[in-house]
């Protein structure tokens, strides 16, 4: 993790440092299969900040949209290991921006950033560079549209890379199935039978 610098250490501990949240999101033209990334943050306006790439650690100027609380982020747990961390996160209907990206494009295993950024009180600018808190895809994006008079609600659910390091091989050791990936490749062509040959020493399996 990367270590606070001794401006934001010492906001911190004087109370003088404002957290606001900034998310990142990629997700695909549904014709053309193109990418498309959109940054949105937790206060208003526009704004150009540094933020630290969770890959690999460097920083990077990214530009977002203010949309206030319209962004709500669920707590992101710290965990080791294989741990799948899965995070919430609810956008209003409000934010018609955020309701075209989700309706109007592909938002299948978009790949999404969270990152926390504090601004100084005094000058509303970042102290230091925003670092990561969550990195990983969408899992779930679940559209409603809300009664007549209700607030509507777009909600993402998202799950870290993990998963992908858990997640169930569907393959089998059969003839059928490694020649849907390759149809001249018949090294399982025996996988049925094998077990039950009985090989004398010098005999051909062919």
């Amino acid at each position: 993790m990367r270590p606070m610098s001794p401006a934001l250490l010492a906001a911190l501990e004087a109370d003088a440092a404002l957290p606001r949240d900034f998310m990142w999101i990629t997700v695909r033209n549904r014709e053309t299969g193109e990418p498309m990334s959109y940054g949105a943050w937790s206060d208003l306006g526009g704004n150009t900040v540094d933020v630290i790439d969770p890959a690999t650690g460097d920083e990077i100027s990214r530009t977002y949209r203010g949309i206030g609380g319209v962004l709500d982020v669920s707590p992101v747990a710290l965990l080791s290991g294989l741990t799948v961390q899965t995070v919430t996160i609810t956008l209003n209907h409000i934010d018609e921006d955020m309701e075209l990206m989700l309706r109007g494009f592909d938002m299948r295993r978009a790949a999404i950033e969270l990152h926390r950024g504090f601004l100084d009180p005094n000058t509303m600018r970042l102290i230091d560079a925003a670092v990561p808190r969550f990195s990983g895809f969408v899992d779930e994006a679940p559209l409603t549209t809300p009664a007549e008079g209700q607030e509507g609600v777009l909600t993402l659910i998202c799950a870290s890379h993990t998963q992908d390091l858990v997640r169930s091989n569907s393959a089998k050791r059969s003839d059928a199935d490694q020649r849907r990936r390759n149809p001249t490749d018949g090294f399982f062509r025996h996988a049925a039978t094998v077990g039950g040959w009985k090989i004398t020493w010098g005999q051909s399996t062919e």
